[in-house]
């Protein structure tokens, strides 16, 4: 792709950038493999599944099993919450044997993790995805946490405080510089998923805090692509048709909506917007060099309000991790692990401790700042030695 043509497609940015506004990507997407394959296959909702099933299997066989004959992975995450506090205390122990299984090799994973240079050091890690949109998720997520501590690990492991189905639409928020938030008060996100395609209208809640702590979507849009087995190219028609729908909206509501698009997407994403793996799941081939999503979105909306459109598309695991910013910035070095069909996952380091996307004055650019910031580059390389 000529120069002129990926500023077109980004104009402020590299999609899949490994230096954003507020953070600094470490790692991310990684495919971590032992004598049994993949491990984050170890750590998924489909090994979740597994798990309940063979704890299912005993009493099937004696036809005592509390679940009946429907399938595992037919059961609801709201009925086996319902479960987890009902009077069934057989179906509850099959419950909670599962959620404990799922902890141990969700625990294993996250220590395998930890070994890597790039998640050395990591202080916290948030549990995404939409497992953790459950009580059975949360009572996993806590239970590793236990599990981690119980061997010393010295870290913290927390669901994402934003709903599954908004923290990547409110994390695209930190895909944008400042002079974007500065000037309007709401932009458009997308979250696409094997499943879903997420659009939505994000107020940045600048005005009540600076650190986007604030965001929320005020608007949003879903279509699940997967029962309409549409090609790639009615699904981008699909997409462009959400978000003008959306763009009229904010102005018929009164929003100044910024020219401004952040796009989640499955896989690793390019400088130039295209999609080098992980997007197998999506409809059509979405990896082919001849498709730029970015590019198709340009000409479909080549205009938010007087201005010309701009997007960033980055990692769907990244972009959820990225809705915590505001909620880092007392540690330095964080990850996030999002359970889904596999485990998405990234290791961010804070840039400066403003809150993500504050003015250049709020940073720590004395002379004593770089010193410690020098001071620090040598204890991590010591460290790494090591």
């Amino acid at each position: 792709m000529a120069t002129d043509e990926l500023v077109a497609t980004t104009g402020i940015a590299q999609h899949g950038a490994v230096r954003l506004p507020s953070v600094d990507i470490d790692s991310l997407n990684v495919e971590l493999k032992d004598e049994d394959g993949f491990l984050g296959d170890r750590a998924s909702k489909g090994a979740f599944r597994e798990m309940l099933d063979r704890w299912r299997k005993p009493l099937r066989k004696s036809g005592e099993d509390p679940f009946g004959k429907e399938p595992s992975d037919q059961i609801s995450k709201k009925t086996l919450d319902a479960i987890l506090v009902g009077d069934d205390t057989e179906a509850s122990a099959i419950v909670h044997s599962a959620i404990e299984e799922f902890a141990q090799e969700l625990a294993y994973v996250t220590r395998r993790f930890l070994k890597t240079k790039a998640w050395a050091r990591t202080e916290r890690i948030v549990v995404g995805g939409g497992f953790r949109d459950s009580r059975l998720g949360e009572l996993a997520i806590a239970r590793t946490q236990i599990i981690l501590k119980s061997e010393d690990f010295k870290i913290d492991v927390m669901p994402i405080r934003a709903h599954p189905d908004e923290a990547g639409m409110i994390g695209a928020l930190h895909l944008a510089p400042s002079w974007i938030l500065e000037a309007h008060d709401s932009i458009l996100a997308v979250d696409i998923g094997g499943t879903n395609i997420r659009c939505g209208l994000v107020e940045t809640g600048w005005k009540k805090a600076r650190d986007l702590s604030k965001a929320k979507v005020a608007k949003s849009e879903l279509w699940r692509h997967a029962d309409d087995e549409p090609t790639r190219e009615g699904a981008v028609k699909r997409l462009a048709k959400m978000l003008k729908g959306l763009i009229t909206e904010a102005e018929a509501d009164g929003f100044k909506l910024a020219p401004f698009i952040g796009i989640a997407c499955p896989g690793v994403i390019n400088p130039d917007g295209s999609i080098e793996k992980g997007a197998q799941n999506l409809p059509g081939n979405w990896e082919s060099s001849k498709f730029n999503l970015p590019a198709s979105l340009i000409e479909a909306i080549p205009q938010i309000g007087e201005h010309d459109t701009a997007i960033l598309m980055h990692n769907d695991g990244v972009v959820q991790g990225l809705s915590e910013v505001p909620f880092m910035q007392d540690v330095d070095r964080w990850g996030v692990l999002t359970i889904g069909t596999g485990l998405g996952n990234a290791r961010f380091t804070n840039r400066h401790k403003d809150g993500g996307n504050g003015k250049d004055k709020d940073r720590d650019t004395t002379e004593n700042g770089k010193k410690k910031g020098k001071q620090n580059n040598k204890n991590d390389q010591k460290a790494d030695k090591e």
